[in-house]
C-alpha cells in the first residue's frame, strides 16, 4: 500500500494512482454569482476586511498574520446553520492501492461536536519561500481524501467537492467530481477558477463561498441534514 502525504505531494505521486482530467480556468456555473445577495450585516463585515486589507503590506505578511485577518473571516462569514468553518483538520483516506492523509489548513463542511463530519470545501494556505510546494497538487490530495470520507458516509459513486488554495490574498478555487473509490485507479475531473484578490474583490469571493454552499444543500442538503 502507497502511503502519500499532502505535504509532500507532488504531480508525479498523483498520476500513476489517479485518472485526472483537468478542465482547466474558466467561468464555472458555481463561480456565476449575480443572483448571490448579501444582507445589510455581511456587505458591512465584507466591507470592513477589505479595508484593513488595503491598508496591509499583504506580500509581507507571514501565514498566520493572513489567515488571521483575510482568510479565516471570510470563511466565517459564509457559514451558515450547522456548516461551518473549522481549522487543522486532519484527514485520511484509504484508496485501494494508495493511503493519503494530512492535515487541512481549514475545512468547511458539517460540524458536531467540534469536529467536521461532513467535508464539503478543503482550504490549503499556501507556504512561500525556497520549501513552498505546488499547492494545486496538494489540494488534489485533499480533494481526494475529503470525497472518500464523503463516500464512506453516503455511499454515493459521485462525490462533488471543492476547494481552495490561497496565496497571501488571493483566493484560487476547484471543483472536483471524483468516482471510483473502490476502482484501481479513482478518477478525478477538476474545474479551477480564476484568481480572486481579496482586497479588490473580497464581495465576489464570499459570493462564491454562499454559492458553493447553496450548491452543497442542493445537492446534499435535505436527506443528510435530516440524517443527522
Amino acid at each position: 500500500m502507497i502511503q502519500l502525504s499532502f505535504a509532500n505531494l507532488s504531480l508525479s505521486d498523483l498520476e500513476p494512482l489517479v485518472n485526472m482530467r483537468k478542465l482547466g480556468i474558466a467561468e464555472y456555473d458555481w463561480t456565476q454569482v449575480d443572483a448571490v445577495t448579501l444582507s445589510v450585516s455581511e456587505q458591512q463585515d465584507v466591507d470592513k476586511i477589505q479595508a484593513r486589507l488595503l491598508k496591509s503590506a499583504t506580500l509581507l505578511m507571514n501565514e498566520t498574520t493572513i489567515w488571521g485577518r483575510a482568510i479565516y473571516p471570510l470563511l466565517m462569514l459564509a457559514e451558515q446553520g450547522d456548516i461551518h468553518a473549522l481549522a487543522e483538520v486532519p484527514l485520511q483516506a484509504q484508496f485501494k492501492t494508495f493511503e493519503i492523509s494530512g492535515v487541512a489548513d481549514s475545512v468547511f463542511g458539517r460540524e458536531i461536536e467540534g469536529r467536521i463530519e461532513t467535508p464539503y470545501l478543503v482550504v490549503l494556505e499556501t507556504k512561500r519561500g525556497i520549501e513552498a510546494k505546488n499547492p494545486q497538487h496538494q489540494l488534489y490530495g485533499q480533494l481526494l481524501a475529503a470525497a472518500w470520507l464523503n463516500w464512506k458516509e453516503n455511499s454515493r459513486a459521485t462525490q462533488e467537492i471543492w476547494g481552495c488554495y490561497t496565496v497571501a490574498d488571493v483566493w484560487t478555487f476547484n471543483r472536483a467530481e471524483i468516482t471510483g473509490f473502490e476502482a484501481a485507479r479513482p478518477s478525478m475531473v477538476i474545474e479551477t477558477s480564476r484568481e480572486y484578490s481579496e482586497k479588490l474583490e473580497a464581495v465576489m469571493i464570499l459570493k462564491i463561498l454562499k454559492q458553493i454552499l447553496k450548491q452543497i444543500l442542493k445537492r446534499y442538503g435535505v436527506r443528510d441534514r435530516i440524517a443527522a
